[in-house]
């Protein structure tokens, strides 16, 4: 009787591991003094840096969604490991915590040694641009669970702050200034509905030239993710920051409601021209009014900051200083209702 071994039913743990060693050098590039072993371990060991007196871990955890349809539609893997991250690590930095380390999921059918490297090359990108060690994770080969061609991927986030500077939206009064970051497009929310507009709707195809969007469409949906860690915890070091919110599933209102205290409210201000081509194109597909867009897409803020009003030109000057777009979008008011959040087109 023949051997069936464990690669005769379609996993092969050899690949793993070799594509896994190719990649420890860049790996290994977000690693600092805290990482205490290397990857390999059944578990990854992190000290809590000495500079924080009495340090609080913060988590997240969260996936890139339907936007890998576009991915595998594409052929083009090397963005959306950079998605992965940005969705924790900015969740994380909400809570004015610094991401410390990173942990990746990746689940397929069958390991693809073309599309797996540009993924997990993604996922150690976002990991040096948000300053975090990728310190593990792991590749679970599933054949007939998941098509050949196909993959999914959550990712986990741990950071830090000092438990004295956790900032939660308790402090934010009437009359702060609300701060929005620019976005670099649809980043990785509302692919659902983006994907059904434009593809089943309009019947565009991926590799299409689409009018008002520059290069191919592919290449407009899978722009990555912005990580805003950098910048933003400078301004956290330098301002007072009440407040902030990653704007993801749910939009503007959806999100930046979440942070304000019960009692106030406030108006955000959507001026069309500023909005980047790709959301006037997905607006004009699903006959959608500015109102109906930003609770499903962030129209080009991607992260929102509550400031006192005094510091808020600052906060938008240092901000550009650092290579960042922002501007003031609304104003905290008290509130005369049970809405807390209004959109309104300027």
């Amino acid at each position: 009787m023949k051997t069936i071994t464990y690669k005769d039913s379609g996993v092969d743990i050899a690949k793993a591991d070799r594509l896994i060693d190719n990649l420890k050098g860049r790996i290994k590039a977000t690693h600092n003094v805290n990482v205490l072993n290397m990857i390999g371990g059944f578990a990854a060991l992190t000290e809590v840096p000495k500079s924080y007196k009495n340090p609080v871990l913060v988590s997240s955890t969260d996936g890139v969604g339907t936007k890998l349809k576009v991915a595998f539609m594409s052929g083009k893997h090397d963005t959306v490991g950079i998605d992965l991250v940005g969705m924790s690590v900015n969740d994380v930095l909400t809570l004015g915590a610094k991401p410390l380390f990173f942990l990746d999921y990746y689940a397929c059918g069958k390991i693809d040694e073309n599309v797996y490297p540009q993924v997990i090359g993604g996922v150690v990108d976002g990991c040096l641009q948000a300053d975090c060690a990728l310190v593990g994770g792991e590749t679970a080969e599933m054949p007939s669970f998941y098509k050949d061609d196909e993959y999914d991927l959550a990712g986990f986030a741990v950071g830090v702050v000092e438990k004295d500077k956790i900032i939660d939206g308790s402090t934010i009064q009437a009359g702060d200034a609300i701060i929005g970051l620019r976005s670099n497009g649809l980043h990785s929310n509302g692919y659902s509905l983006v994907r059904k507009l434009l593809f089943d709707v309009k019947d565009f195809r991926i590799n299409e030239a689409i009018p008002g969007l520059s290069g191919k469409l592919y290449e407009e949906l899978l722009k990555p993710t912005r990580i805003y860690v950098k910048p933003v915890l400078e301004i956290v070091n330098r301002f007072t920051v009440k407040g902030m919110a990653h704007i993801t599933g749910g939009g503007l209102p959806g999100n930046i409601s979440r942070i304000i205290p019960d009692g106030l409210c406030t108006t955000l201000h959507v001026d069309p021209r500023k909005v980047p081509p790709i959301f006037q194109v997905l607006m004009e597909a699903g006959n959608l009014d500015i109102t109906q867009a930003c609770s499903t897409f962030n129209m080009g803020t991607g992260f929102v900051l509550i400031v006192n009003n005094r510091d808020a030109e600052d906060v938008v000057l240092s901000l550009a200083s650092s290579g960042e777009s922002a501007a003031r979008i609304g104003t905290i008011e008290k509130a005369a209702g049970d809405v807390k959040v209004t959109v309104v087109s300027d």
